[in-house]
């Protein structure tokens, strides 16, 4: 059933005529990575103290739209998209602002991953189970903090328990196809065997991190958000969604509403698209 649901995934991502950007005459998103999670890792409970206490657990992700009572256990789906290389090195080419298909990969991401969980949901539930996909469901949630915008259902820490990659320096996440990439997830009530965490702690794959050497992504922010002491969630919010990012998504044909991005320290880095450590 894995392979199943690893195809249909792969196959949707793959023959998709809407995952085709016309100033590149190719994909938005390569072959995807999909993954397993058990929903009762204790991982889950721990995001509860880690991320926030109104970040959910699967059980209370399914429960919200199924009603109390209704998860006995399952699985999480989490779904790695690789951003095509003539993306990634037209924005390699930038110094200061997104380059114009950064920017319309941005306009295009969040259509194409809802349908694409809608999807693997359908194919689910042909198939006589449940589903939903937590980040697409009433009650999702993007919340200031003290130290930056965070949400309740975090797809980059579903992502690392279901051992797809680890976190960098500049909070993005590093998988076996690099950190420019977007994630998601499903929660089912199909129950399959859990993919195994390899990674020896929650920074592996992050050269600075790991060994203390690189920090690329440091020189690559143009607005001076990431350090050795980490990331200032704040500063890069601010740049990624300010006026500046509203007009020149605007210039470029994307959609002011999402701004043109960034994406500078997720390329023209060691991990850009490989795991670095491997």
């Amino acid at each position: 059933m894995k392979d199943l649901i690893r195809n249909e995934i792969k196959k949707y991502v793959l023959e998709s005529k809407e995952n085709w950007l016309e100033e590149i005459q190719d994909r938005y998103y390569d072959e995807p990575i999909v993954k397993f999670a058990s929903s009762e890792d204790p991982l889950f409970e721990e995001y509860k103290k880690i991320i926030g206490s109104d970040h959910l657990t699967p059980k209370e992700a399914f429960e919200r739209f199924f009603g109390k009572d209704s998860y006995g256990g399952g699985t999480v789906i989490s779904i790695v998209l690789p951003i095509n290389e003539k993306i990634r090195k037209s924005n390699a080419a930038q110094k200061d602002n997104a380059s114009k298909e950064w920017a319309l990969l941005r306009a295009f991401t969040d259509g194409f991953r809802k349908g694409l969980n809608k999807h693997l949901v359908n194919f689910l539930e042909k198939k006589g189970y449940r589903a939903i996909a937590p980040a697409d469901a009433e009650g999702f949630k993007i919340y200031g903090t003290p130290s930056g915008p965070s949400s309740n259902w975090s797809e980059r820490h579903i992502a690392y328990a279901a051992g797809l990659g680890t976190f960098g320096i500049n909070d993005g996440f590093i998988t076996e196809k690099g950190i420019a990439i977007r994630l998601t997830s499903v929660v089912t009530n199909l129950k399959l065997t859990p993919d195994t965490r390899k990674a020896e702690s929650h920074t592996g794959n992050c050269l600075l991190l790991s060994k203390g050497i690189c920090g690329a992504c440091i020189k690559r922010c143009p607005v001076n958000a990431i350090s050795k002491e980490g990331h200032d969630k704040m500063k890069c919010w601010k740049y990624v969604y300010g006026d500046e990012s509203t007009r020149l998504a605007e210039s470029y044909g994307g959609n002011p509403a999402v701004g043109s991005g960034c994406g500078l320290c997720q390329t023209k880095v060691p991990c850009e698209c490989k795991n670095p450590t491997a």
